[in-house]
């Protein structure tokens, strides 16, 4: 439209219109007489209504996204702040159950043999004193700790004290090469000694050349004199390979401990030894033998065989 006399005077009535529409509209209230107009339009231009919006509103969504950045990486920030303590929690609580776990054989053990024990937690492994295979343990002569006094955990032998201090002790572990120990073969009399060969099993000589042994046979602490450095009756480990006998005075085994000295955590110091030797009553259970399936197979005779009657009169 041109910019004349004629379309200003036309816009001027359009707004006075419009203004005179909005008066009545508001004044008429609920009964407007515009109010079927406004919802004819709102009927007519409400999808073109919708569609705009619906194209704002993603707009809108991302700049109260950014208005909100803030808040929310604060929220993210206390939601990883809580799961890295529930993940802390979880673990802490799969090493309490391992542990208690751990105590629970050991005292299993102590109660069997009847030794009185005292419970130590291993705090560092290592070269210590010249030694190469030791852990320190958190007791010491405060909790009537002494020198050469035996050494077990929840599976079986673990060493001997060798150094004490007030709060601490040294442990020999029985895998160290000086380590040695005095053996009794389970259900029977024969005795040996037992050497640590590091992450090797232990070294047996039987003192009888001629010892009936075989793999899988197992073997305990036979004891010393006033029971120190070892009480009888703790399991040592099972035979898993025997040297062939030469006619020597002595007989070689080599033992796999039942200790697992790289992984140690709870063991206990025996501080006072059973009355009677308990013998073969704390070796666990044997495993039970995994049965061998047989399989028979039967020949049935094949159809196309021919009887002997026939062989004879084709002969």
């Amino acid at each position: 439209m041109r910019d004349t006399r004629e379309s200003r005077l036309l816009l001027v009535l359009l707004i006075a219109v419009a203004f005179a529409l909005i008066t009545v509209d508001i004044r008429g209230g609920e009964d407007s007489p515009v109010d079927g107009a406004r919802r004819g339009a709102a009927t007519v231009f409400g999808p073109i209504e919708s569609g705009v919006s619906a194209a704002v509103d993603p707009v809108g969504n991302a700049v109260s996204a950014i208005r909100d950045s803030g808040e929310r990486h604060d929220r993210l920030a206390a939601l990883e702040e809580e799961n890295a303590a529930l993940k802390a929690r979880l673990g802490s609580d799969d090493r309490s159950r391992s542990r208690l776990k751990q105590l629970d054989k050991m005292l299993k053990i102590a109660g069997q043999g009847q030794y009185g024990i005292k419970g130590a937690e291993v705090i560092a492994i290592g070269a210590a004193q010249g030694f190469s295979w030791t852990i320190t343990i958190d007791v010491g002569a405060k909790d009537g700790i002494k020198r050469d006094m035996t050494v077990l955990n929840g599976d079986g032998l673990v060493g001997r004290v060798t150094t004490v201090g007030p709060n601490t002790a040294t442990v020999l572990l029985a895998s160290d090469p000086d380590f040695t120990v005095g053996t009794r073969m389970e259900s029977g009399d024969e005795l040996g000694f037992a050497s640590g060969q590091g992450d090797r099993p232990l070294r047996v000589e039987l003192l009888n050349g001629k010892a009936e042994v075989k793999k899988g046979d197992r073997l305990v602490t036979f004891g010393s004199q006033a029971d120190r450095p070892f009480v009888p009756g703790v399991p040592v480990g099972v035979v898993s390979r025997v040297d062939p006998s030469g006619g020597g005075l002595t007989r070689t085994l080599y033992v796999t401990p039942y200790a697992a000295f790289t992984k140690l955590d709870i063991v206990g110091v025996v501080v006072e030894a059973p009355k009677r030797n308990p013998r073969d009553t704390v070796l666990p259970p044997k495993p039970k033998p995994t049965p061998r399936p047989t399989v028979t197979v039967t020949v049935t005779p094949s159809a196309e065989a021919p009887v002997d009657g026939q062989n004879q009169q084709e002969q």
